[in-house]
């Protein structure tokens, strides 16, 4: 320890002693995935038609292998269906895994609901034994009058250097190493536990070594104001619920994330059929422009005749351009919607909007009333939600009483002074303390506007639930 210490040495231990700490961050990584995940899991079957093999992570790479390419150029698209020569075929199927995988509002919501359920592990972890530890290791040095021993006629005698020299006086304290652990009861209670070693080390003069050793633990129970499992275990009760609705709002998303998806593939593939139909009808304005054209130069024709189908020509030829540019847009907004870049190259299948029909549902209205209160997930989260603001006025009301805390502490020491080894505690050294601690209600004026607020949110809360069955 001294050659170690002289020799420089110490900030190069700390310093690869915070690298290899920093080397573990994959590993805090994997563990809080895991718990995460494992806390959706538990929930998971609560919610209908929740995805099973939930994961945040998200796949950057586009995979289009295997898909059908188009061989043709569609000559109603004009100068731009050269580009879609080759481009791959994409199918409504196709197009929801790519958005499910790469669309950034859909990544969103899986984060939102990955952080909710971070957060409740966190929560959980409070009322679990939390375990720290730590030491104080350092060197004090500090110079001392020098001492002179000589003799006298009574034996050997100390005294100070008349003259004023000074020694420098070193010692290593190697500690104050410490164990702790902290338990957050259900009834309000906190639990400490420690054990503690004081260590010190001369290494000059008279060489010694003192070592002690504590071990102690205290308690602090509130038996009024945080009194109680309700108040206490508000805030975990609550963390629970909000990932139960962070999970049915996700489900819900999912549910109208498809639903926008195939309406978008839809409209887009509607947008290409305006397209078609305005090319015909300008190929059939041109043809119609043609004859008449030339039934005009035998005279067979009038010429405001021959004029105003020459203006409907130009004005097909308008519509056309104009569904082209809408078309285009509608593609590339679909492809921002998919997550992918416009400049990703691929077409929608013209088989799907052929193949789509509209299924009438055999339900009475009042019937369908009565479904949607029973499944839709937002009205249970409304539901539950009402029910959270009634069960907060409770634990604020608490919040108004007067702090009386039963406090408790104890401990057993080793034998104090010097000594070789490690020294443990001893039972017959003990030491222990019980009292109370309060204090009144003069200021409660946070409390106060706290327990009235909650009185409003639930009226808030309440009106909220009372509209969701009209909307």
């Amino acid at each position: 320890m001294k050659r170690l210490l002289r020799g420089g040495s110490l900030p190069v231990v700390l310093a690869a002693f915070l690298v290899l700490a920093g080397c573990t961050t994959e590993h805090y990584r994997k563990s809080a995935d895991k718990e995460a995940y494992g806390v959706i899991k538990q929930k998971t079957p609560l919610v209908k038609n929740m995805d099973e093999h939930f994961t945040v992570e998200q796949t950057n790479q586009l995979s289009l292998e295997g898909l059908a390419v188009t061989t043709g150029v569609q000559e109603f698209l004009g100068p731009d269906g050269e580009a879609e020569h080759g481009a791959n075929i994409i199918s409504l199927e196709k197009a929801l895994d790519i958005a499910v995988r790469h669309s950034r509002p859909y990544q969103l919501r899986k984060e939102q609901l990955y952080l909710q359920a971070l957060g409740l592990t966190l929560d959980r972890h409070r009322f679990a034994p939390i375990f720290s530890s730590g030491a104080q290791p350092g060197v004090n040095v500090s110079s001392q009058p020098k001492v002179i021993t000589g003799l006298s006629t009574n034996g050997p005698v100390s005294y100070i250097d008349p003259n004023g020299r000074l020694v420098e006086d070193r010692q290593v304290v190697a500690g104050r190493p410490s164990v702790s652990v902290s338990w957050l009861l259900k009834a309000g209670g906190q639990l400490t536990a420690a054990f503690a070693t004081d260590f010190t080390r001369y290494l000059t003069g008279d060489p010694r070594t003192f070592t002690s050793s504590q071990l102690g633990a205290t308690l602090v129970q509130p038996l009024w104001r945080g009194a109680g499992y309700k108040v206490t275990m508000e805030n975990l009760t609550q963390s629970e619920r909000n990932l139960l609705y962070a999970l049915r709002d996700f489900a819900q998303f999912r549910k109208d994330f498809s639903v926008q998806v195939a309406s978008a593939y839809y409209g887009v593939l509607q947008n290409r059929d305006a397209v078609r139909n305005s090319f015909l009808n300008l190929q059939n304005s041109r043809k119609n422009a043609e004859r008449t054209g030339a039934l005009a130069k035998e005279g067979r024709v009038a010429q405001a005749d021959l004029g105003r189908l020459e203006q409907q020509e130009l004005s097909a030829e308008s519509a056309w351009i104009s569904a082209l540019r809408i078309y285009k847009q509608a593609l590339d907004n679909f492809k921002i919607q998919l997550g992918l870049s416009t400049d990703a190259s691929f077409v929608l299948d013209d088989r799907d909007l052929e193949q789509l029909t509209i299924v009438h549902p055999e339900i009475a209205v009042a019937d369908s009333i009565k479904v949607a209160l029973a499944t839709r997930l937002d009205y249970q989260n409304a539901r539950e939600q009402f029910e959270d603001a009634g069960r907060k006025i409770g634990v604020v009301a608490n919040a108004l009483r007067a702090q009386v805390d039963l406090v408790a502490s104890g401990g057993i020491n080793s034998k104090p002074g010097q000594v070789t080894g490690f020294p443990l505690p001893e039972v017959d050294r003990y030491n222990w303390n019980a009292g109370l601690s309060l204090n009144l209600p003069l200021e409660r004026k946070a409390e106060r506007n706290a327990y009235r607020s909650a009185l409003i949110s639930l009226e808030q809360s309440r009106r909220s639930f009372e509209l969701r069955p009209d909307e």
